[in-house]
Order: structure tokens, then C-alpha cells, then sequence
């Protein structure tokens, strides 16, 4: 989460820059990294950097009518792994993007240790590799800190109801902090999209943004990517979407899951049931009443961390 200090750049390269320089800050920072983002303009002056023209006054530059209200800070984010699996990988690089109802924007960037090896496939998709992040910092070494600066956000995110919040919630639990996702509204904008539109996000930031998403799947470049998508988005659909957190969040929401990986969910009577196995489809409590073994063998298996403990909290509150 550390920022690279600004770039002074010799007269001769940035004649242009004279007149901007008494309205924006200039940093220079390589393609896939940016790292201070208050409605910036991307100017591409080689294949491995970037000039970014980071306002003062943000709304001079931004292309959207639409602000979000935002009753508390929101944050977007996303994340790097080293694979697919909530239950067993870990997170490579994370960036969160906080959004606070002032229009005040910070964000920050990580890359973390996973201390287990990143996947070929996982590496070819975000280009970090191991040795890249040999001297990084574990999660657990940054959880107290990172849980702290989301305190009392709201979470939105691209996909991040099914894969980003379920791997960080692994990531806090595994670290021995219980952050509560919740308690807070999740605006999950994929969902938003794909019930409008259906597109892939890179085809979603040219679709509403009219912009070409350079770097993608740097997690900085699809975070910033993500919050412009939901502003254009409040832009385009007026009559279908209010510049809500608790109805996007209502909106984007595509289940019922009570736990992040869709193993227990809700039936039509607001009751928990089992969403996998010889047992789906069956109230958990009558489950466990018939066959009180099937907890202890969800306790032993290869589940998350967070369906093990959505599993108990309703053991415990149905006194079986």
C-alpha cells in the first residue's frame, strides 16, 4: 500500500504539461500501476509506462453525470490469486478503491506473500509470479490493518459476491479475524451487468465507459475499471436502477446463499437448506437432528472456513 513518489519530468518531454500543471498532479508510474486515482486521464507514452493526470477537482474530469449517494463509504475491490479455489488458494494482490460520501477517493494496492505456490494458469491470467511477491508481506501480517480501513464500508466489486468477498473472508478467517461481511450492503456491478447487458467486464468498461481497459486483470486497473462501470451505469439506466447502495446491492444479489460458496441457501420459507450432496434440498436442522455425523464430516472436509461457520451458528441457534 505504499505510494511511489510524484515524477518530475524534464521540460522538454511535457510542453503540454505547463498549462495542466495548474490544475493537476502528474506522477508517472509503470502501465499496469496506479497508484493515486482521482478521476485520471491515461495519456500512453510507451508500451511499459503511463502519464497519469490525476485532478484536483475530480468532477472537471469525470465523464459521468452520475454520482453515487452514498449514505457511508463504499469500497470497490479486487483481487489477485494465486487460483480459483476459495477454500485452498490465497490472494496475491489485493486493491481497494474507498469512495466516501463526500466524493473523497483513496486507494490502495498490495501485493501479498500467499506463502503457497501461484498456479501456471493463475500467473499466465495476471502475470505475477512467485518470486514477485517472495518478500511481500503474508496476509495475516496486513489483516488487523486492512480490516481497520474497511470498517463501516459497504462492499461492491466485479463477481465479488461469488469469488472476491468469499476469498477475503477466507483470508480474515484464516487469519484469525472475524470481518463481517454481513453487515454491509454488496454490490456486485457483474450481476448489474450481466442482467442488462451480459458482457465480460472488459467488454463492459468499453461498452459503458467507451474506454479500452488497458492492463486488464491487474487488480488496480479492474477495480478503478469497476467503479466507472457502476457510475456509467446509474448514467444509463435511470428508470431500472436508484443511486442506492441498499438497492444495488438488492439488484445485483442473484441468491439466496447464506454462506459465500453457495452451500447452504434459503428455501422459499426463509428456512436454511442444504444446496449440495445426497442431502440437497433438505432443511439443514432436520439434517442434522437425523444425522448428527454430517456436521462433524463437514467440520473434517475440504469446505470453507465461512460455510463451516454459517454451519455452526445455525447448529448452535437451533440447539441440535
Amino acid at each position: 500500500m505504499r505510494h511511489k513518489p510524484p515524477y518530475t519530468a524534464p521540460e522538454m518531454e511535457f510542453d503540454c504539461a505547463k498549462f495542466l500543471s495548474k490544475h493537476v498532479n502528474l506522477y508517472l508510474f509503470e502501465s499496469y500501476k496506479i497508484c493515486k486515482f482521482v478521476g485520471a486521464v491515461k495519456l500512453h507514452l510507451a508500451p511499459t509506462q503511463t502519464l497519469i493526470f490525476v485532478s484536483l477537482w475530480s468532477d472537471h474530469l469525470n465523464i459521468h453525470n452520475m454520482q453515487l449517494n452514498l449514505k457511508r463509504p463504499i469500497l470497490f475491490l479486487d483481487l489477485e490469486t494465486t487460483g480459483l479455489n476459495v477454500a485452498t488458494d490465497r490472494i496475491v494482490e489485493i486493491c481497494v478503491l474507498k469512495i466516501s460520501p463526500d466524493g473523497t477517493r483513496e486507494i490502495k494496492t498490495r501485493r501479498i506473500n500467499p506463502t503457497i505456490p501461484i498456479s501456471p494458469e493463475a500467473q499466465a491470467i495476471h502475470g505475477i509470479s512467485n518470486e514477485d511477491v517472495a518478500n511481500e508481506p503474508t496476509f495475516k501480517e496486513i489483516a488487523k490493518s486492512l480490516a481497520n480501513w474497511m470498517e463501516g464500508c459497504d462492499i461492491a466489486g466485479y463477481n465479488s459476491t461469488r469469488f472476491d468477498v468469499p476469498m477475503l473472508s477466507e483470508e480474515f478467517l484464516r487469519a484469525g479475524i472475524d470481518f463481517n461481511f454481513r453487515k454491509r450492503k454488496l454490490v456486485d456491478v457483474q450481476n448489474i451487468f450481466h442482467k442488462l447487458e451480459q458482457r465480460t467486464l472488459k467488454a463492459a468498461y468499453r461498452f459503458y465507459c467507451d474506454k479500452d481497459l488497458e492492463n486488464a486483470h491487474s487488480a488496480e486497473a479492474d477495480t478503478v475499471a469497476t467503479f466507472e462501470i457502476l457510475e456509467a451505469q446509474l448514467d444509463r439506466y435511470p428508470q431500472d436502477l436508484q443511486n442506492d447502495i441498499s438497492f444495488l446491492s438488492e439488484f445485483s444479489t442473484k441468491s439466496r446463499n447464506l454462506d459465500y460458496a453457495g452451500r447452504v441457501v434459503l428455501d422459499e420459507e426463509d428456512q436454511p437448506i442444504f444446496n449440495f450432496g445426497k442431502h440437497k434440498g433438505r432443511r439443514v436442522k432436520e439434517v442434522f437432528q437425523t444425522e448428527p455425523s454430517y456436521y462433524d464430516w463437514m467440520m473434517r472436509g475440504d469446505f470453507t472456513l465461512d460455510t463451516k461457520k454459517v454451519l455452526t451458528e445455525i447448529k448452535l441457534s437451533n440447539g441440535v
